[in-house]
């Protein structure tokens, strides 16, 4: 509720554009008043001062610039309300603004593609019982807080394994851990990790790899310097994720996978998924370096993650999105949160970002066509051939009634359509915002 209360208390960038234009306007206003006071006052017919002081002052009336101040905050705070109940949270007007303008989709997989609570599925020992080396493996994990270690730690206490007790636990960012248990060095990560550490594991990667086909991670193991094991660990993919992926690449949306598994788990996760394009293997600290990039190459990029590791790379695109699911950091990080973790709430904040944005420029061409009307009209055009004038009441009443039709406009948003059922047809998501139009 405070995020939503403060968001709606921001300003868009197209809110400093319409602030520099009235800015101007005002000046063009006065001059105008003082302009027809002057030309009444030399030119009108008797009583000349009633005239050119009733007529500047309807010039000053009709002019009052309401409209256009009322024309971008009143969209946002409309928007910002449907996003909520639509469980997206906008940090900032900027973040709703930018949502419009995204062509690039860069998604981390776990907890953001999948559920991020991954399960083991296999596991395979030579040189040791499998429960003892389990059991040694859980021990260093246990200290762990990803998902995969989690996940082995669940695995052994499914098994009503008790996990050994680690000492001098060290995790190297993005490859592995290692610790002592009861006086034996255990190793775990992946192979490139055993390898840095002089441990052979080429026996294992056919099976690795077999398991990799089926998107599932694969962590090798070792004791006292030897490969001994290799487990699997499988994250289901979120339900609406196939949807949401669908539903961005039709609407012209590049989505791209960004990962720190194997590519060959990537690749299986990806085929199911329909997404063309993967950045597998990456470390942690390389993530925002890839956004980087493809923001140098000019796109629009949004990220989409959940974890610590993600923070960055939220935080350099140009707009960051969080799942309600994953950690404060990256919620902190963002300009968007998705509250449910649901990422079909992406495409729903490109449709609602490109109706606001259009509800705004309809409610600017209004306020200036009603201006560039009603300034003449009040000066007096009309009076040499119609003998018309408009009075300063009359004036007072179009004025309101222009700022009454922005609102009104402006509540049309909560009758914009945000179901993904229309925005996975054959126009796309492009052709939703037309709504508030129509």
């Amino acid at each position: 509720v405070n995020m939503v209360s403060e968001a709606q208390r921001t300003r868009a960038p197209i809110q400093r554009f319409a602030d520099v234009v009235a800015a101007y306007f005002v000046q063009i206003v006065v001059a105008v008043a003082v302009v027809t006071a002057v030309v009444w006052w030399f030119f009108g017919p008797e009583p000349r001062f009633a005239y050119a002081f009733i007529n500047a002052v309807a010039v000053l009336i009709v002019a009052c610039p309401c409209a256009v101040g009322l024309a971008t905050p009143i969209s946002m705070t409309v928007s910002m309300g449907q996003g909520a109940r639509a469980g997206i949270l906008f940090r900032n007007a900027e973040a709703l603004e930018r949502m419009r303008d995204i062509d690039t989709l860069v998604v981390d997989k776990t907890g953001t593609l999948t559920l991020g609570h991954p399960v083991l599925t296999d596991i395979l020992v030579d040189g040791l019982a499998e429960d003892e080396a389990l059991a040694l493996v859980a021990g260093v994990e246990q200290l762990s807080e990803h998902p995969i270690a989690q996940a082995i730690v669940e695995g052994a206490k499914a098994r009503s394994l008790r996990p050994g007790t680690a000492e001098g636990f060290e995790a190297i960012n993005g490859l592995g851990v290692l610790a002592d248990v009861g006086g034996r060095r255990v190793l775990i990560g992946s192979q490139d990790f055993l390898k840095q550490r002089d441990v052979d594991s080429e026996a294992w990667r056919v099976r690795a790899e077999a398991w990799r086909d089926e998107a599932k991670s694969v962590v090798f193991f070792a004791v006292d310097g030897v490969a001994v094991g290799i487990a699997a660990v499988a994250d289901p993919i979120k339900e609406g994720s196939k949807e949401a992926i669908a539903g961005l690449t039709k609407s012209g949306i590049r989505v791209v996978m960004l990962t720190g598994d194997a590519r060959r788990t990537a690749e299986a996760v990806a085929r199911q998924l329909h997404i063309d394009e993967i950045l597998a293997e990456v470390l942690p600290e390389d993530k925002a370096g890839h956004v980087k990039r493809l923001q140098a190459e000019g796109r629009k990029v949004a990220m989409a993650g959940d974890g610590i590791n993600d923070a960055p790379a939220l935080a350099q695109a140009d707009v960051g999105i969080a799942m309600g699911s994953g950690t404060d950091v990256a919620m902190e990080s963002a300009g968007v949160t998705l509250v449910k973790g649901d990422l079909r709430g992406i495409a729903r904040a490109v449709v609602l970002s490109r109706a606001t944005m259009r509800n705004i420029r309809q409610h600017l061409g209004f306020a200036f066509g009603y201006n560039a009307l009603g300034i003449p009209i009040a000066a007096g055009v009309l009076y040499p051939a119609f003998g018309l004038l408009l009075s300063p009441v009359l004036a007072g009443a179009a004025m309101a009634m222009s700022s009454v039709s922005v609102v009104t406009n402006a509540l049309r948003l909560n009758r914009v359509s945000l179901d993904l059922a229309s925005e996975v047809d054959s126009k796309g998501l492009q052709a939703v915002p037309g709504k508030a139009d129509s």
